[in-house]
């Protein structure tokens, strides 16, 4: 049966896109330039651009997904945002002050290339203390993976477990940035 990604429930979708783990590729970083060019191009709101999430921390096994947050400015309007997005992005959540969009998903499974895009308001930008925090920290980044690496074939089909699982982890640390680094992201150090 040919469904389309749209008509699959999420416990289809979760055994197409199955989590799998593997060691950092430095194709990553640049396939991160690449699509950063393309949507700094695409997307004149943005105020910065990020890599963010484990395939930006090249010292630990990640899903191989390049997750880049997008940050606007206040009074940027998201569903205006939404528009813009046509090279194979699918909106995967919306609501008042985030979007989230995927591109690499086929009815086949995962393309060589997998993005997220998450947009957020400047200043919702958490995920940048954790990646740094990791960078740094490279005893706590082995832990990050470890732990990953323990609950990758426990929550393989379901991303929602998986999520959670680690949740309290990432939460820890990024409080730890969040003290040690305070205002490193203000709206005047993003730059593209």
């Amino acid at each position: 049966m040919d469904k389309k990604l749209s008509e699959m429930s999420l416990e289809e979708l979760w055994q197409l896109f199955p989590i799998f783990l593997t060691e950092h590729r430095s194709c990553w970083k640049d396939w991160y330039a690449d699509e950063k060019a393309v949507l700094e191009k695409t997307i004149p709101q943005a105020v910065r651009i990020s890599h963010i999430g484990s395939t930006a921390v090249r010292t630990i096994w990640a899903k191989p997904i390049i997750d880049i947050l997008i940050e606007v400015s206040e009074d940027c309007d998201l569903t205006a945002v939404r528009d813009l997005l046509k090279d194979g992005y699918i909106c995967m959540s919306q609501s008042a002050d985030r979007l989230s969009f995927n591109k690499g998903y086929t009815q086949e499974g995962f393309s060589e290339k997998v993005f997220h895009l998450h947009f957020r308001y400047m200043g919702d930008h958490d995920e940048l203390y954790f990646r740094d925090y990791l960078i740094e920290h490279p005893s706590v980044a082995r832990e990050y993976e470890k732990l990953k690496r323990m609950l990758w074939k426990k929550f393989e089909h379901d991303r929602d477990g998986y999520t959670n699982a680690k949740a309290w982890f990432v939460q820890k640390y990024t409080n730890e940035a969040k003290l040690k680094y305070k205002d490193w992201y203000g709206i005047e150090t993003a730059t593209r």
